[in-house]
């Protein structure tokens, strides 16, 4: 006859709640996924907003910058980085939210784009961007 040792009587005294604990958990998951459904679902009346004009796109003015070193500020030339200055201080005396793109040449020398930018700093020009072109879908980039 085979008798049954005290340890044998401990391990079935033990509970595993695990697997209750799952169950809960996924209890609450499928009451949380199904009551949202629900509040969302409400009838309410909403206000209306009154009818706003939209906002007047701001003029992107651009300079460009050739790979002789030409600069041009909206198709107009500029011989040098002062009289670019008086004619961009002018345009943000017109527009003070003046946004600028600067298109410079991959040939042009890159203290012109620069000293381009200084001037735009200068004048107090806070939407400055740089165009560029994008690469050709597949192509690799050249380092």
């Amino acid at each position: 006859m085979k008798k049954c040792s005290k340890s044998h009587h401990q391990a079935l005294a033990e509970l595993n709640i695990t697997p209750l604990l799952d169950l809960a958990f996924v209890l609450l998951v499928i009451f949380i996924i199904t009551t949202t459904p629900i509040v969302n679902d409400l009838e309410l009346d909403l206000p209306t907003a009154a009818h706003r004009p939209k906002d007047p796109k701001s003029k992107v003015n651009y300079v460009t910058v050739e790979s002789s070193g030409q600069m041009f500020l909206n198709k107009e030339e500029v011989t040098d980085f002062a009289a670019l200055q008086e004619k961009v201080v002018a345009l943000r005396l017109e527009d003070p939210d003046l946004n600028v793109v600067i298109r410079g040449s991959s040939k042009a020398k890159y203290q012109r784009i620069v000293g381009v930018m200084d001037v735009l700093q200068q004048s107090n020009v806070g939407k400055v961007n740089l165009a560029t072109e994008p690469f050709p879908d597949g192509a690799a980039r050249k380092e």
